[in-house]
């Protein structure tokens, strides 16, 4: 069994080197009886010792390098041109044109690195999206976030190295995600960068704007989504207190911060087949290329989803204990917080799923992809220089079309819960 194995593995590796690709030390690398060799480009595509590329999707586009600085496994990515992995572990992520990281990275389930976006060494990633030229530092956690800004590798929003995303409560939920920018301005790629010092944290769910700096060491608590200021603290530190498993003193915040990422991410996927869809249609690969980023999208949509769920179902007990606790004078409000969310998540659940199939206002939308598809056949396939060369009137009114996507699931969800209507979100 072992020698047919490595038969087979020997051959799929000659069947790359005749088509082009470049393995220097051919002996060393692994490649699974299950992956198709015709989704591996032969131009311009090296892939050096010690790496290993499993699973039945696996896409390697042309310009491709895998394993420079150290060995590379790939297990179902999809990644398109000109991207350098350059080594760690990369399982169900999608990397669009030149995107790159460095050695030791880990990057699972639902990262998309989208054009230019990358990273240092020993990053890691999971349920995390960059927009374009978006950059990490190096000994990086950046898990369930989504970061725009910036305009160019020279203007980019940026991560610090030794920074943390916090993304795990102690009451063991995940319903912490954190929007960093948002998606109908940062999909115009004009907006200003965002900066998060290094040696730093910030605490999910957040909501940041564009132009915010967080200033190195600060562990950041709160939102300032109106950006453009200079943050050097977190939230007020409050004194030592008990600590009961279970019980949710706040749930408006964390909520509401769930609900719009959700929103977001439902646009940018309304943004990836009205918009995204007209810059992959050049050959068959960069049409797979666009399903695996469509399907990384529908996955990061499931898991804010379930997360949320799993809070929601959490509400029952933390209402029991708080009014244990508190001996029936606890905040009546915060207690109706908790029940509707219970009460009514399966209404939410199927909102959430019900906007994946809308496309958003008619009049903003029809316009703004009428123009898009005018440029791409004016100036070309570039998805960045047509995107950037959108006069601000056009940009206006794709930023309408998603905002208003946003704002109506936001509206929509908020109607099932009343209670949380009118909330300092701050």
């Amino acid at each position: 069994m072992r020698v047919a194995m490595d038969y087979q593995n020997s051959e799929k590796v000659k069947l790359l080197i005749k088509k082009g690709v470049k393995i220097p030390n051919p002996l060393t690398v692994e490649i699974g009886e299950e992956v198709d060799v015709d989704r591996i480009s032969g131009d311009g595509v090296v892939i050096y010792a010690g790496c290993k590329i499993y699973g039945k999707k696996p896409l390697i586009m042309s310009g491709t390098k895998l394993g420079h600085e150290g060995p590379v496994t790939i297990e179902d990515c999809q990644i398109g041109y000109n991207v350098e992995l350059k080594g760690g572990f990369f399982c169900d992520s999608v990397f669009l044109q030149k995107a790159n990281i460095g050695n030791g990275a880990q990057v699972r389930n639902a990262c998309i690195l989208e054009e230019e976006a990358n990273g240092a060494h020993a990053v890691g990633l999971k349920h995390t999206i960059l927009f374009p030229f978006v950059t990490l530092g190096s000994l990086i956690n950046f898990c369930d976030c989504l970061m725009a800004g910036g305009t160019s590798r020279r203007n980019h929003s940026e991560v610090g190295s030794s920074y943390i995303h916090f993304n795990y409560t102690p009451n063991q939920d995940k319903a912490t995600p954190s929007l960093i920018g948002d998606v109908p301005r940062g999909v115009m790629l004009n907006q200003g960068p965002i900066f998060l010092g290094g040696e730093g944290g910030l605490v999910g769910p957040s909501r940041l704007g564009y132009g915010t700096v967080i200033a190195a060491g600060v562990i950041y608590r709160g939102d300032y989504p109106e950006g453009g200021k200079l943050l050097i603290a977190g939230e007020v530190k409050k004194a030592n207190s008990d600590f009961y498993p279970g019980l949710y003193w706040n749930i408006a915040r964390r909520a509401l911060n769930n609900i719009n990422y959700i929103a977001n991410l439902i646009a940018l996927r309304q943004w990836y087949l009205c918009v995204r869809f007209q810059f992959f249609q050049e050959d068959i690969m960069s049409q797979e290329l666009y399903e695996g980023a469509l399907e990384k999208l529908d996955m990061a949509i499931d898991e804010r989803i379930n997360c949320l769920k799993g809070l929601a179902h959490k509400m029952p007990e933390s209402a029991e204990i708080y009014q244990k606790i508190l001996k029936g004078k606890g905040s009546q409000k915060l207690l109706n917080q908790k029940k509707e969310l219970f009460d009514k998540w399966q209404e939410i659940e199927n909102t959430f799923y019900s906007y994946r199939e809308k496309t958003g206002g008619a009049s903003e939308r029809v316009a703004f992809l009428e123009k898009v598809a005018q440029d791409r056949e004016e100036k070309g396939s570039d998805y960045i220089t047509v995107i950037q060369g959108l006069q601000k009137k056009w940009c206006t009114k794709g930023i309408s079309w998603l905002q208003g996507i946003v704002d109506e699931i936001n509206k929509e969800v908020l109607e099932k819960i009343p209670s949380f209507k009118n909330v300092d979100n701050r």
